[in-house]
């Protein structure tokens, strides 16, 4: 029997999700991911695989392809990034279309899990709350402004999103996978903050879409 909740689907009530990753390397923690959600019953998975679209189209027509017909209804991204995503041009198509704010279906949250094989120990919060709430471990908070700071911290990480860890008006939260593994609780927390922000982002999309994987 589906439960109602003040006459709405409780399913309805789920933000949808769309899990951009490098397909060949990091399927097992897609599956890991959804494992969680079907344990926990905290998002609606809505991805689906953008690798069929012609590569040879002009960007605004990949753009307009994945959002209003890959991504259509999404309203948060996660990125799980592992030691190849950065290279994978459709997980910057993915980024880009999620980030652009169109007519038919309007710009995504943004947050990124790095997976163990990258080895981060680091962080960044940019959601009310999310300090107390996903890191009460760290008492010793540093802000970061330089590119090359970012770089080092997170040698594997996609340049768009760096290009908007550096945007002002920009909010997207960086967490390692433990911490959302151990604690669903966390990925609850960030999917509904993430969510709730997206409406007050000025991403930087000044970065052409990358054209051909590295």
């Amino acid at each position: 029997m589906m439960s109602i909740l003040y006459g709405q689907k409780v399913e309805d009530t789920k933000h949808k999700v769309f899990i951009s990753y490098h397909h060949l390397n990091d399927q097992e923690y897609k599956e890991k991911l959804l494992k969680i959600n079907d344990i926990h019953k905290i998002f609606l998975d809505v991805s689906v695989d953008t690798h069929e679209i012609d590569d040879s189209l002009p960007d605004e027509r990949i753009r307009e392809i994945i959002r209003d017909e890959y991504l259509k209804n999404s309203t948060v991204i996660i990125l799980l990034v592992g030691l190849e995503t950065k290279k994978r041009k459709h997980v910057d198509w993915e980024l880009y279309s999620s980030m652009f704010d169109g007519k038919q279906n309007k710009k995504s949250g943004v947050f990124v899990i790095n997976l163990p094989c990258t080895n981060c120990s680091h962080c960044n919060v940019s959601h009310e709350g999310e300090k107390a709430k996903v890191h009460p471990d760290i008492t010793n908070w540093v802000t970061v402004t330089e590119r090359s700071e970012y770089e080092r911290r997170y040698p594997y990480m996609p340049a768009r999103i760096i290009d908007n860890l550096l945007a002002k008006d920009a909010k997207i939260s960086v967490v390692d996978w433990d911490k959302i593994a151990e604690e669903p609780s966390k990925l609850t927390f960030l999917i509904e903050t993430v969510h709730s922000d997206r409406e007050g982002n000025t991403y930087d999309l000044s970065r052409p879409m990358k054209r051909a994987n590295s």
